[in-house]
């Protein structure tokens, strides 16, 4: 399809998306509004570990870690003094940080920067490491940067948490950073940057030997999704206003690999589709974890049968469709004239 009519119809669809989020802004209920928000920033932290996992073929599991690093960064930069006043009621908060005030704005960028910053020195010696020894070191920072979260009592508040976080984390603050990560993701792979990380997924010793800087472009891809995960998790604090280090386990990185699988490892499309159904099957599937009655015999409650169905779902897309649902494919608007001539020819007959 012809390069301008493609810009034009991704304006007007990006136009009709942004009046579909004013109206659901408008019409939906609170329950419902929640989910809608929630799947977009599962939709951002789903597009930083694609771009990790999917696109440059480095198996991470400790993205929970940059989530949490952005969800304090900006907790603690934008929270008024007398709320962090009321926080700190056992150890008072470090001097340094008791008065200061941000902006979300700011704050945002800041806590991608630390999550960035904390990335590049791990990446510097972690990613010397390939497939299992990496998944599992990349695990071991995130178990050590919840730790570490949890003992630093004066700057964190340790193991109590953050409450009162301002409700910056709107619908509209939401999803425009959602279409300003697809734009940037997009933008990316499509660059010469994109292409490199896609031939080191494909073949690392090939393109080593075309003359990538393969070290470097692992860095700089590890890099760039910390900071895409660190303004992913700032989002997610202020969406539920309050933040504590069990929130940032190896579960919330379950959710959102299951997320990366079932939508395809190195496709954008798949991550947005799969986030937003798999958010909502998580609320659809919540009566699972209560007393359930099976006619036969009753439970009583079984917290955590929810995703026992996950992973057996993950199981079965793993074993019988390993490419997820759209494999690396993505949107095109090149299935307009492919439908047209389908048309087309259903008619003739």
């Amino acid at each position: 399809m012809d390069k301008k009519i493609t810009f034009k119809l991704n304006i007007a669809a990006i136009a009709l998306f942004c009046v579909f989020i004013v109206s659901a802004n408008k019409i939906l209920s609170p329950f419902a509004l929640r989910i809608f928000n929630l799947s977009g920033i599962y939709i951002i932290l789903a597009l930083s570990l694609n771009l990790l996992n999917g696109f440059t073929g480095l198996f991470s599991l400790g993205h929970s870690g940059f989530m949490a690093i952005g969800a304090y960064v900006s907790a603690l930069l934008t929270m008024p003094p007398r709320q962090k006043a009321m926080n700190f009621f056992l150890k008072p908060i470090a001097p340094f940080l008791a008065n200061i005030e941000l902006p979300f704005i700011p704050a945002l960028i800041a806590a991608g920067a630390a999550a960035a910053l904390v990335g590049f020195l791990i990446g510097m010696p972690v990613l010397r490491l390939r497939d299992d020894y990496l998944a599992i070191a990349t695990l071991g920072f995130s178990e050590i940067i919840r730790v570490v979260l949890t003992n630093l009592q004066s700057i964190t508040n340790g193991a109590l948490g953050l409450k009162g976080l301002p409700k910056f984390a709107t619908t509209y603050m939401i999803w425009a950073l959602v279409i300003l990560t697809i734009l940037f993701i997009t933008a990316l792979i499509y660059s010469a940057y994109g292409r490199k990380f896609m031939a080191i997924r494909d073949n690392e010793i090939a393109a080593q030997a075309m003359g990538i800087n393969v070290a470097r472009m692992k860095i700089v891809s590890f890099t760039i999704s910390s900071f895409i995960a660190g303004v992913g998790g700032a989002l997610l604090g202020h969406f539920m206003n309050t933040i504590d280090p069990k929130m940032f386990t190896f579960n919330l990185t379950y959710n959102i690999i299951l997320i990366v699988v079932l939508g395809g490892n190195g496709s954008i499309t798949g991550s947005c589709v799969a986030a937003v159904a798999v958010t909502i099957a998580m609320e659809a599937l919540r009566f699972l974890d209560g007393p359930l009655n099976l006619i036969v015999f009753q439970t009583q409650g079984l917290p955590g049968l929810r995703m026992v169905a996950f992973s057996i779902l993950l199981l079965v897309v793993v074993i019988y469709r390993q490419q997820g649902l759209m494999g690396k494919k993505e949107f095109s608007w090149d299935v307009l004239p492919a439908i047209k001539r389908q048309f087309v020819k259903k008619g003739g007959r």
